[in-house]
């Protein structure tokens, strides 16, 4: 009686748990995720073993949940280290998961029952395992768990001690009871049970029997029982009875008499013999039940291991010692039923039983398991799939755009399979049609679009192998030329950027090159092509008359080819004429003559223009503000006496071109005078007619009495004689009475300071400042520096000085370099001052004190402290917070506020807060806020607040210039403007004057007006451009103007040589 004991230990710890596990493990069953679950085993002190666990990934999206316990609530991930470690990993081929739990040098304490829950989603699967920990002086050498544990029962079965069966369901669980009666052969279960609950009634005290019979007895089947009485008086008369009726000694049934002792033996039991007895004396009676017990069932001939392929027959067969007996399938620790929906049919033929499995399917790998009341067994069922051949493979596929993709492929079985495309599932539509007829699989799609290429694949189901191809969708190259001109002509104006975009299309994109005549452009340089997926672009930057002429661009892929031939055609403002010719010179006047220019840029001549200025000035004066159609014209209207100069302006369409070369100076009837110089100085100094070469000065006659001789040796001296000329010629010369000695000309020194460092010039903390300043002087000028008065220190602050200008870099500024700069320029005893403020700024700190002044009804009044540090910038305002005591969550009330109080209205009543304050300035907020020490309760009972009235606040302003125009000098050719700023309310209207005339639709002049600043960009002045502008802002309140002064000056020329000034008089 032994042996059932045993088996029931084994097996309920190896196979299933404790009961309560059993539930949850089988109710976990209906979403198996385990494909093979770990296994009990046994380990010496200090050796190792690992368990392991396998999760099939088919169906998976991403990796389950792994839990690994000990007991029922112990995690072991977070016991992992030395003596344990938890490994994961993931066979791609086989889309399996394979989680390992190693136990490294085992120790006693170790022994236990283990745990594995695997999760994914809504789906969970449990499984529990034994680890049996055994003392041995030797490392444990490696071995198979499962023979290991049938070793250990067989030892088991000899050692156990008797097991009771009536105490095992006396203390026992109700819910055990079936699981008992199989594991120690009991049949009939419900009179079991009944039998039980009669004899768990209690039994009251007899005064026949000193000592009765036992609650139960129980007996192997063809064994001896022995009952046993004593009774108080030997005299009475006793009798035994088998469910009510009476028992006569027999050679089955013995009675004997020791005394008091009255015994009963029961020799050879069978099934009959499992009833309920009682003895009575005389009016008393006492009972019992006799539970008779079949011998264990063992398994005579084991499960073998099957090898099958998906979809065949599978039986799974075994031989157990007796006919029809009691027998449990299990499919990898889990019972198996012989329901009628199961896949999984029980066959029992007197003593053979038979699992048969009609079609068998991948999910069939499993171990199954006979059971028996004396003996199990168990054998691993290996279900393959059968090998796939590829009778037809896709083949890869070039369509044209719009034809249609059929791809076909034929495999020896008949199986359903999935299309992917770069490795996403396609699902059927409308569009894509999915064929399946026997081994033969088809893709179609009726329209092949750009986006239908790509790699496809079939996979058949539950075959790992795929059958790949490409389609490549193609479509000729075509430029789209529409919004062209005739003759696909562009027409760009010279020194504008041209960004010409033509449309294309074409699969694979096109290649496209431009070319202009034998010349193939590149993605660089002035001249370029910019190439995109639906377009390519010519890109002309500051458009040139050399670049007008066909363009040619050509695109091609392996679809086919495009190309066109496109005009650039360049415009630009005609070529200034020649210098022009005066003819004829009057007291007044003079006629002048002139060529056309070589180049008309493009477009016809329209007119010219005609300038004059006087020889000395530098101030031109237009003569026509209409065009002139001729090449000639007659200047009038000039001072006798005075050199003239006059110059000519070609236009066209595009606009008018550069100015002529000036004429030669001419003279309305008035004497001139001619200047020659001698180098040679040895000539005694009162007899200068003696010197023997002499050299004219002025190529072109002069009208004045004073003239500058250049380019004359420093050092050197010169003798100078002056002739007067008239109509009638040449007079006699006048000669200096010195030699006059060259020496060089001392230019003052001039820092020209840029206009944005006449302001403090801000910069924020770690940015670079890279000044450059200007500045003249000769000869070469002394530059020194000085901050504050003091030296600059040269290790933080870089200065290097040139020629002509002078430069500070710091590279990363602080806030120590702050401050005024002074720059000295010195040319011997000369000398120019210039001073830059500079101002490095950082986020302020916080603001001092915050206090809470007051509260009442739903407000608080706060009042604060400007911050120490202002971070070098003025502080612009606060942002408040505030925060309920209880979650401490800040939340922002007020924003950019300027005073240091302020009220926070709309609070809860009867929470408490505290508020925080960060300062801002020109960099952002402070790092840090300053906190009320103190919290501010709303009380639920307050004074009522009476807002005070106010009056509304009138906005309304006449213009005012908060910024005034500033006088300004322009270089001619380079763009101009003016600033200023004006507010009011209303908005004022803004109008801009030239000379008191109002500026309208000139296309020179730009104006603009964003948020109060008002600006007039004049587009390459001319020194015809010079004069007073006015800004006017009107409103219905009033007006007011602003004005200043414009100088246009011609392009600065270096005076590179030296020179000399000599003034002289005229003597008749």
């Amino acid at each position: 009686m032994s042996k059932p004991a045993e088996r029931k230990d084994s097996v309920w710890s190896i196979g299933e748990g404790t009961p309560e596990e059993t539930e949850k493990h089988d109710d976990s069953q209906r979403s198996t995720l385990f494909i093979e679950k770990p296994q009990s085993g046994s380990v010496s002190v200090g050796g190792n073993i690992t368990f392991i666990a396998k999760v099939e990934a088919k169906d998976l999206l991403r990796k389950p949940n792994v839990k690994w316990f000990k007991g029922k609530w112990m995690d072991l991930a977070s016991k992992a280290g030395k003596h344990l470690q938890l490994k994961e990993s993931f066979e791609r081929h086989s889309k399996i998961h394979t989680f390992e739990m190693h136990i490294i040098q085992a120790k006693e304490n170790y022994a236990g029952n283990y745990r594995c829950e695997v999760s994914y989603k809504d789906k969970f699967d449990s499984c529990s395992f034994d680890l049996e920990v055994t003392e041995s002086s030797q490392a444990a050498p490696s071995i198979d768990i499962r023979s290991a544990f049938k070793r250990r029962e067989i030892k088991q079965q000899e050692e156990e001690p008797e097991v009771d069966v009536w105490e095992l369901l006396k203390n026992a669980n109700p819910s055990e009871y079936e699981k008992i009666a199989f594991q120690y052969g009991i049949t009939d279960l419900r009179g079991m049970l009944k039998r039980l609950k009669r004899m768990r009634r209690e039994v009251k005290k007899s005064a026949a029997f000193s000592k009765g019979l036992d609650p139960a007895y129980q007996v192997d089947k063809g064994g001896k029982v022995r009952f046993m009485v004593e009774l108080a008086d030997p005299t009475v008369e006793l009798k035994w009875y088998k469910n009510g009726q009476e028992i006569r000694p027999s050679a089955k049934y013995i009675f004997e008499h020791k005394g008091n002792q009255r015994i009963l033996f029961i020799n050879n039991c069978t099934m009959t013999d499992d009833a309920r007895y009682y003895v009575t004396a005389g009016d008393e009676k006492c009972s019992t039940e006799l539970f008779v017990r079949d011998p264990p069932i063992l398994v005579t001939k084991g499960l073998e291991d099957t090898t099958t392929y998906v979809g065949e027959r599978v039986e799974l067969s075994c031989e157990v010692s007796e006919d029809d007996a009691n027998v449990k399938w299990f499919k990898n620790g889990v019972e198996l039923t012989n329901e009628p929906k199961s896949r999984y049919r029980i066959k029992v033929e007197g003593k053979k039983h038979t699992l048969i499995i009609e079609e068998a399917a991948k999910n069939d790998n499993a171990t199954y398991s006979v059971m028996t009341t004396g003996g199990q067994s168990e054998a691993k069922l290996s279900v393959d799939l059968r090998p796939l051949k590829i009778s037809l493979a896709l083949e890869d596929q070039t369509v044209r755009l719009g034809q249609e993709i059929h791809l076909k492929c034929e495999i020896s079985e008949n199986v359903e399979g999935k299309w992917y495309k770069n490795g996403q599932l396609i699902e059927a539509s409308d569009r894509v049609k999915l064929y399946h007829k026997g081994r033969i699989h088809r893709f179609v799609i009726a329209s092949a679009a750009v986006d239908d290429e790509g790699e496809y694949m079939f996979v058949p189901d539950a075959y790992n192998i795929n059958i790949p191809c490409k389609v490549h969708v193609v479509d000729p190259p075509k430029l789209h030329l529409d919004g062209l001109g005739e003759n696909n002509t562009v027409t760009v104006v010279a020194g504008s950027k041209l960004r010409l975009e033509i449309p294309i299309t074409g699969e694979p994109t096109p290649k496209v090159m431009w070319s202009k005549g034998d010349k193939w452009l590149t993605d660089s340089g002035r001249i370029r092509a910019e190439t995109y997926p639906d377009s390519s672009c010519l890109v002309i930057d500051t458009a040139e008359r050399e670049d007008s002429g066909p363009f040619r661009i050509t695109l091609k892929n392996e679809a086919g080819e495009d190309t066109a031939l496109i005009n650039i055609k360049v415009v630009d403002v005609p070529d200034p004429p020649q210098a022009p010719n005066v003819t004829e010179v009057g007291e007044d006047w003079c006629v002048m003559t002139w060529e056309p220019p070589a180049n008309d840029g493009g477009s016809p001549i329209l007119g010219y223009f005609i300038e004059r200025k006087k020889k000395q000035s530098s101030r031109w004066m237009r003569l026509n503000f209409e065009l002139c159609k001729e090449t000639t014209f007659e200047p009038k209207k000039m001072i006798e006496g005075v050199a003239y100069e006059v110059r000519v302006f070609a236009v066209n369409a595009i606009g008018i071109s550069k100015p002529s070369m000036p004429s030669k100076a001419f003279v309305p009837l008035v004497d001139v005078f001619i200047i020659s110089y001698s180098l040679d100085s040895s000539s005694p100094p009162l007899f200068p007619k003696l010197a023997d070469e002499w050299i004219v000065a002025n190529p072109e006659l002069t009208d004045k009495t004073k003239f500058t001789i250049n380019g004359l040796p420093t050092g050197s001296k010169i003798l100078v004689r002056v002739k007067a000329v008239n109509a009638a010629g040449e007079s006699e010369p006048r000669y200096h009475p010195q030699p006059i000695l060259v020496k060089e000309v001392i230019e003052p020194p001039k820092i020209r300071l840029p206009r944005h460092l006449k302001q403090t010039y801000t910069r924020r903390v770690g940015e670079t400042v890279n000044l450059v300043i200007p500045f003249q002087g000769r000869p070469r000028a002394k530059v020194s520096w000085q901050k504050n008065g003091s030296p600059i220190d040269k290790n933080q602050i870089n200065i290097r000085t040139t020629e002509n200008d002078t430069i500070i870099f710091i590279r990363k500024a602080e806030r120590s370099h702050s401050g005024e700069y002074d720059m000295k320029v010195e040319v011997e005893n000369l000398q120019d001052k210039a001073t830059i403020d500079i101002q490095i700024v950082d986020r302020p700190g916080p603001p001092e004190v915050v206090t809470i002044e007051d509260v009442w009804g739903e407000n608080v009044n706060l009042s604060w402290k400007p911050p120490k540090d202002d971070g070098n910038a003025a502080i612009t305002g606060y942002t408040i917070q505030k925060a309920d005591k209880k979650s401490m969550e800040w939340f922002t009330v007020i924003e950019h506020y300027h005073r240091t109080s302020a009220t926070i209205n709309e609070l809860v009543i009867g929470n408490e807060y505290y508020f925080r304050i960060f300062a801002e300035n020109m960099c952002g907020l402070s790092e840090d806020a300053t906190m009320t020490k103190e919290s501010a309760l709303i009380a639920k009972d307050g004074k009522v607040y009476k807002y005070p009235v106010y009056d509304d606040f009138d906005f309304s302003e006449r213009p005012l210039f908060t910024q005034p125009l500033v006088n300004t000098f322009a270089v001619a050719g380079y763009n101009a403007t003016l600033n200023c700023s004006v507010r009011g309310n209303p908005k004022p209207k803004i109008t801009w004057l030239k000379n008191k005339v109002i500026i309208m639709n000139d296309p020179r002049y730009r104006m603009f007006s964003n948020q109060g600043v008002c600006t007039l960009e004049i587009r390459k002045p001319s020194p015809y451009d010079g004069g007073t502008y006015t800004c006017r802002a009107v409103n219905e309140l009033g007006e007011a103007e602003v004005d200043c002064k414009l100088e246009v000056k011609g392009s600065l020329a270096l005076i590179g040589m030296s020179c000399m000034a000599i003034g002289f008089g005229l003597d008749y």
